[in-house]
């Protein structure tokens, strides 16, 4: 049987480029023989992707509670998980998630004020206990962020909720990654280019020179 395979997180507030960053790392790593499963939240199964329509769009098409919002992306968490990640980790491969759990303590927990304790429950029982190996945090202050996020980009998240609620979120990150210094990394997002941020990725995911 091959070993376990290793799973990396890439996390952070909006605008610090985290898909294309993960996208960029899971070529890196596919170079140094790595096998890949590349995957994102919500979204990567059928059903993540059709909750995933639900939870990105606009208010326009119905208010969501923050109760409701944590179950639905933990909902498509527990998907994930089950179809793709647990088996892709038992094959060997390097999965690479663009956001996961620590994504829900910070927007539905820091952001809107849900009771971390109950969160962390509910992640328990979605992913039958699976904690990432690595989490990076691409950090970008809010009004960097924001900048980035052209009008054909923007979710629900960046339409609907104002600069506090995106500073809290980026405040429980760094919060989150403090309390965890063996598992999180903290990579700066908004100095330099889209090429030396990645080095800065690719090191802390990898604990390359």
């Amino acid at each position: 049987m091959p070993a376990r395979g290793r799973f990396v997180t890439i996390e952070g507030p909006e605008g610090a480029g985290k898909t294309t960053q993960a996208a960029r790392l899971a070529g890196h790593a596919r170079t140094r023989g790595d096998r890949v499963t590349l995957v994102r939240e919500p979204g990567g199964t059928e059903l993540g992707e059709r909750l995933r329509e639900l939870l990105l769009a606009s208010r326009s098409t119905g208010s969501i509670r923050p109760r409701a919002d944590a179950l639905l992306f933990n909902a498509s968490r527990a998907q994930l998980v089950e179809d793709v990640i647990r088996p892709a980790l038992a094959g060997g491969d390097l999965v690479i998630a663009t956001r996961f759990s620590d994504s829900t303590l910070a927007y539905q927990g820091y952001g809107l004020g849900l009771p971390l304790d109950d969160l962390r429950t509910i992640e328990r029982f979605a992913t039958g206990g699976l904690v990432p190996d690595r989490t990076v945090v691409l950090d970008v202050p809010v009004d960097v962020g924001m900048r980035r996020k052209d009008g054909g980009e923007r979710t629900r998240f960046e339409s609907d909720y104002d600069a506090a609620f995106h500073e809290r979120v980026r405040a429980g990150f760094l919060d989150l990654a403090r309390a965890e210094p063996a598992r999180f990394r903290i990579v700066d997002a908004a100095e330099g280019d889209e090429d030396a941020v990645f080095d800065r990725l690719r090191r802390a995911a990898f604990d390359e020179a």
